[in-house]
C-alpha cells in the first residue's frame, strides 16, 4: 500500500474513530485500526466489538493495500507533525510515514487479524432526517441517560418508531426525557411499529459526528440486533440492547396542580448562583409561598451559608397552601438548559411529585425530575 494524504484530511479522519479503539487485554488488535484503500478513498476503520466506526477520507491511491496500526501511537504522530503533506507505505507489516524532513515505521498487524464489521443486512427500509434536527432531538434527550446502570435497558435510549411519528426517551430512574418527531420532520418507507434501544455511548458517537457534519441527512438502517447510521462519508453500527424499555407512562403526572410560568435565563441564573451554596447532596429549593406571585429558590450551606433569589411567577396560580421542594440542582439545570424558547413551564405537584419542565411553545419536549426529599 502507499497513500499520499494531507495531514488535515488524515487528521479529521482519526478524530471520527479515535475513542472507539479501546485498550483490551484480551484483544490487543482493538488498540489498532485498519487504513485501507477503497474506491480511490482511504478508509479508516475501528471497533470495540460493541460500535464500529468507518470513514472515508479523500487521498491520493498510489498503490492499493491495508495494515492495522496502534492508533494512539499513529495519531501521536500525526498530532505533532509539521508538514502538510504525508506519505505512508506499508513494507513487510510495517507502516513507513514520510514528510519532507521526517520519518518513522510503526508495527503493524496484517488486516486479516482485524475483527470482521458486520454488515447490515437491511438496506431497503430506512429512516431519514437533517442532520441538524437529528442533533437537536438527541441532545435534548442525552442529559438523563447513563450507560452505568445495572439494568442494560437503562443504558441505551428509546427509539420508539410509529409510522407517523417517532418517540426518543431517556431515563436514569432520577429523571427522564421524551422528544416527539413529527412525520414532517423525517422521511421513511418503515411500514410497521417497533421499538428499539440504542446504546448510549453509540448516541454519543452519532452525536460527536453530527456536530462535525452539521448539513445534510443521516440514513439510519435496522437489523434486529444491528443499528447503521450513515452520515456523510462515515458510517456507525452498533449492537442494540436487548431487553424491554421501562413503561414511563405511567410515571408522567396526569394533572398538574401549578403550572408557573418563568422567564427561562432569570431561572437558570438563579439555579447556578444557589448551586454555589449547596450541600454534598447538591439540593436546592423552591418555596412558592401565600401570596402565590414568586418563587424562592435558596440553598443553605452550614460551612459556607445561604442564599436566595426571587423570580416572578408570569402567569396567575392558585394554592391552598406554601409549597416546597426540594432538586438536586445538576438534574434540574440539565433538563432546564434544553429550553429554548424566553418562557419555561414548570408543572408542580406535591412535595413527593414530580416536577415536570417543558416550554409554553413547545410541546414535543419534556423533561421530569423526581424531588428530593425536604
Amino acid at each position: 500500500m502507499k497513500l499520499i494524504i494531507l495531514r488535515k484530511n488524515l487528521k479529521d479522519g482519526l478524530k471520527r474513530i479515535e475513542k472507539i479503539a479501546s485498550e483490551n487485554s484480551n484483544l490487543p488488535i482493538l488498540k489498532n485500526f485498519l487504513i485501507e484503500s477503497c474506491n480511490n478513498k482511504i478508509k479508516l476503520s475501528a471497533t470495540n466489538l460493541e460500535i464500529a466506526i468507518i470513514t472515508l477520507i479523500p487521498g491520493k491511491i498510489v498503490e492499493e493495500g491495508a495494515i492495522t496500526i496502534p492508533l494512539t501511537i499513529f495519531n501521536s504522530i500525526i498530532g505533532n507533525i509539521q508538514n502538510e503533506r504525508i506519505s505512508l507505505e506499508t513494507e513487510n507489516d510495517k507502516l513507513i510515514i514520510k514528510t519532507d524532513n521526517y520519518s518513522a515505521e510503526i508495527n503493524g498487524i496484517k488486516k486479516e487479524e482485524f475483527p470482521i464489521i458486520p454488515n447490515i443486512e437491511n438496506t431497503k427500509f430506512y429512516f431519514e432526517i437533517s442532520n441538524i434536527l437529528l442533533l437537536e432531538n438527541l441532545t435534548s434527550i442525552i442529559s438523563s441517560a447513563n450507560n452505568k446502570n445495572s439494568k442494560q435497558e437503562l443504558n441505551g435510549v428509546l427509539f420508539d418508531f410509529q409510522t407517523n411519528l417517532v418517540k426518543l426517551a431517556t431515563t436514569d430512574t432520577f429523571r427522564l426525557s421524551e422528544k416527539t418527531i413529527n412525520k414532517s420532520q423525517f422521511e421513511s418507507n418503515i411500514n410497521k411499529d417497533f421499538k428499539i434501544i440504542i446504546p448510549i455511548l453509540t448516541i454519543f458517537e452519532v452525536i460527536k459526528e453530527l456536530q462535525i457534519n452539521e448539513n445534510g441527512k443521516a440514513l439510519i438502517y435496522f437489523d434486529p440486533n444491528q443499528i447503521l447510521f450513515k452520515i456523510e462519508d462515515t458510517q456507525i453500527i452498533s449492537r442494540l440492547i436487548n431487553g424491554e424499555f421501562p413503561d414511563y407512562q405511567q410515571i408522567i403526572p396526569k394533572k398538574i396542580e401549578i403550572e408557573a410560568v418563568l422567564e427561562t435565563e432569570q431561572l437558570i441564573n438563579a439555579v447556578k448562583l444557589s448551586s454555589v451554596f449547596s450541600d454534598r447532596f447538591n439540593e436546592i429549593k423552591f418555596l412558592i409561598k401565600e401570596d402565590y406571585q414568586n418563587i424562592e429558590i435558596f440553598s443553605v450551606n452550614q460551612t459556607i451559608g445561604e442564599n436566595k433569589y426571587i423570580i416572578s411567577i408570569k402567569n396567575k396560580i392558585k394554592l391552598e397552601n406554601q409549597l416546597e421542594m426540594a432538586f438536586n440542582w445538576q438534574f434540574l439545570l440539565d433538563g432546564i438548559k434544553n429550553i429554548k424558547s424566553e418562557n419555561i413551564s414548570l408543572g408542580l405537584n406535591t412535595e413527593n411529585k414530580p416536577i415536570i419542565i417543558k416550554s409554553p411553545e413547545d410541546h414535543s419536549w419534556f423533561y421530569i425530575l423526581m424531588p428530593l426529599k425536604v
